[in-house]
């Protein structure tokens, strides 16, 4: 495993394991599974309506003496619709099963996200958090959550991949050492993204596969990646990316990707219906 140190001084893995769009039986089972081969970060969310499911898998890796709380890496987000209600926090530890999270985010720039970012710093002065995150956050939204904060944003999560690698954000957030957290970091499955040359040509020189590649681009770039999969094949073959290394030539080659694609646009509109969208968050 190779690691970032995030600017208050925690390490983080560079790759974990995601559980977007997985069921809590799939979730479960995935961060299990994902434990036992290796992996020591988990990503999960308000949400995506599975906190219980990670903190079951969690639990039992732990019971069974594959891992120790201390060595994993937890991050989850709080939902626009709890910003404002006291005991956001509190209610996401006690779905995880946990005494505290290593990276808590608020998951969207929506709704009062400066009343949700307060959550988060107060969870952080209680050592809830041991480190606070931001999503999806741009322009004038984060220029309003930064002049705001207390304690800046040790991370933010944004969409991230070859086809899209450099943010305007990271240039924002450059003064305060903000690290960057990938989704999508395999373009949503996008084959034409999978199948580039430059991967297929990097594929064979290395004996790997492309979406091994794209991962272990990501790593070298520095992002904290998040891969999610159901197929424990899958998880053992994402996982195996930290015995080569690309070439500074091959890196700049990648490179020259960047700009061509992204997937997720939401203008302000889309933004604040999220503020809105009261999910079933589990109990």
């Amino acid at each position: 495993m190779e690691f970032t140190t995030l600017s208050n001084g925690i390490k983080a893995p560079l790759l974990g394991v995601g559980t977007f769009l997985l069921s809590l039986e799939e979730t479960e089972k995935s961060v299990y599974e994902a434990i036992r081969l290796g992996y020591r970060m988990i990503d999960t969310a308000n949400g995506y309506l599975n906190e219980t499911a990670v903190g079951k898998a969690v639990a039992r890796a732990i019971s069974e003496g594959l891992v120790k709380r201390e060595d994993l890496f937890i991050s989850t987000k709080l939902w626009p619709t709890v910003y404002e209600k006291d005991t956001s926090v509190e209610d996401t530890l006690k779905r995880l099963g946990l005494d505290y999270v290593d990276l808590l985010f608020i998951h969207q720039p929506a709704g009062n996200f400066i009343a949700g970012y307060q959550q988060l710093e107060k969870a952080y002065k209680e050592g809830k958090a041991k480190a606070l995150g931001i999503s999806n956050f741009h322009d004038e939204k984060l220029k309003k959550l930064l002049a705001a904060a207390d304690v800046k944003p040790h991370v933010i999560q944004l969409e991230t991949h070859p086809y899209y690698a450099h943010h305007a954000q990271m240039d924002r957030l450059k003064e305060y050492g903000t690290k960057l957290m990938g989704w999508y970091p395999l373009g949503h499955g996008d084959a034409g993204l999978l199948h580039e040359t430059v991967f297929e040509d990097l594929a064979a020189k290395y004996h790997k596969s492309t979406i091994q590649i794209i991962l272990r681009w990501a790593v070298q770039y520095g992002v904290m990646t998040i891969p999610g999969s159901k197929n424990p094949e899958h998880l053992r073959s994402n996982f195996d990316i930290f015995d080569f290394a690309l070439t500074d030539e091959e890196m700049q080659e990648i490179a020259k990707l960047d700009g061509t694609k992204r997937y997720y646009h939401a203008d302000n509109a889309m933004e604040e219906r999220y503020a809105s969208m009261h999910l079933c968050i589990e109990k």
